[in-house]
């Protein structure tokens, strides 16, 4: 039986998980503002830096005493300058769920040597975090990138602790309700909810996290690029806008924009409701359907950003193939691009939410999604 292509289709069919689609009111003119051509320690560059570290606060509603610094090599520099310069001084646990968690448990427990506990959980689940022990210093990751699992509050994490709570939140940031009080250090990157350019990480830093950095000098040689002391006091210039090394004035300008249009829409509740508008869509229709479900086995550690899928056919007789297939034909389409799992996570597919995504690209995309299927089954049949 032949099948009928649906007669709509996304408007914009990128649904990355990073690289993640521009705002929607994003063209490239408004660009043009950005100083090119001029130091970012000049006065105009250093007034864009700060206003991106005063906007990110307003935005998320970071705490006045909180240190928010714009530091090298995205997410993944963010967390490094984290563990490099913090870990060492208590005992530390390290939470994973996902591949990105696990990447932090690995350069602790054999690049910096620290006898962790490691707390692990499978794909699709998550670590009871009410059972960790935050007496010690606590690394994991709020929303699961790859796996799709997320911390669905922060009660578990108690508010007179000993250790520090380091937070990798790349893929919750501006689309989750993060508990400031809860996290002493907490990371992200542009390229993520906002749907900013890569290869800048934000720090964000408790005063719980300061009094550590200055009382504290790891037994281990730290790189300049994640050096956040002198002389046993925090540079503040850092958290001001004046930057460890040279950053992208053209990509700093496009986080701008995305701030402003975040603004414009009623800011974090806005953005929120976007992502979980664009998330539910896709539960919905998994509800409805008995070959396809949620990675995340239970619907309240579901993320809405970083919404992973897994086929549950019987008639899929290689799971990996079979995912790559139909992310395949929705490519060739033009209908969804970039939505195959992640290279670690289990097959499947894996589809950004992020509030930067209009949930009638997601509504338009679902239909073709249904056909991909019916279609790759129908040559895994016609081959078999």
């Amino acid at each position: 039986m032949a099948l009928t292509t649906p007669a709509t289709r996304p408007a914009n069919p990128r649904f990355s998980s990073g690289p993640c689609a521009k705002p929607p009111v994003w063209t490239l003119d408004k660009l043009a503002d950005a100083p090119l051509g001029r130091s970012h320690r000049a006065a105009v560059g250093k007034a864009k830096l700060k206003a991106a570290i005063d906007q990110t606060r307003d935005i998320l509603g970071v705490p006045a005493d909180y240190r928010i610094g714009i530091v090298p090599a995205s997410d993944t520099g963010a967390v490094e300058m984290a563990m490099w310069s913090l870990l060492g001084a208590r005992p530390c646990t390290m939470v994973a769920w996902e591949s990105f968690g696990a990447g932090w448990v690995s350069d602790v427990v054999k690049q910096l040597k620290l006898d962790a506990t490691v707390l692990n959980a499978d794909y699709g689940q998550i670590v009871d975090m009410a059972k960790v022990d935050y007496d010690t210093d606590v690394v994991f990751t709020w929303n699961g990138t790859t796996s799709g699992v997320r911390m669905p509050h922060g009660d578990m994490i108690p508010a007179h602790r000993a250790g520090l709570t380091i937070c990798d939140a790349t893929s919750a940031a501006f689309a989750q309700d993060l508990p400031w009080d809860k996290l002493d250090v907490t990371t992200f990157s542009w390229q993520k909810v906002m749907g900013g350019e890569a290869a800048h990480g934000m720090l964000i830093l408790s005063p719980r996290a300061v009094e550590r950095l200055e009382s504290y000098t790891p037994a281990w040689p730290l790189p300049k690029i994640f050096r956040m002391t002198k002389g046993g006091k925090l540079i503040e210039g850092i958290f001001v806008g004046e930057t460890i090394n040279t950053p992208s004035m053209l990509a700093v300008e496009d986080y701008l924009v995305a701030l402003d249009w975040a603004k414009s829409i009623g800011g974090l509740p806005a953005l929120m409701a976007r992502a979980n508008a664009n998330a539910q869509a896709i539960f919905d229709f998994c509800a409805a359907r008995d070959w396809i479900d949620n990675l995340a086995e239970d619907p309240e550690t579901r993320s809405n950003t970083s919404v992973c899928l897994k086929f549950t056919d019987a008639r899929i007789t290689d799971g990996a193939a079979f995912a790559k297939a139909v992310a395949k034909r929705l490519e060739a389409e033009g209908i969804a691009l970039d939505i195959g799992a992640y290279r670690d996570a289990p097959a499947g597919l894996r589809i950004w939410c992020g509030a930067t995504v209009e949930t009638a690209d997601i509504e338009a995309m679902l239909p073709w999604l249904d056909w991909a299927f019916q279609a790759e089954i129908a040559a895994q049949s016609a081959a078999a």
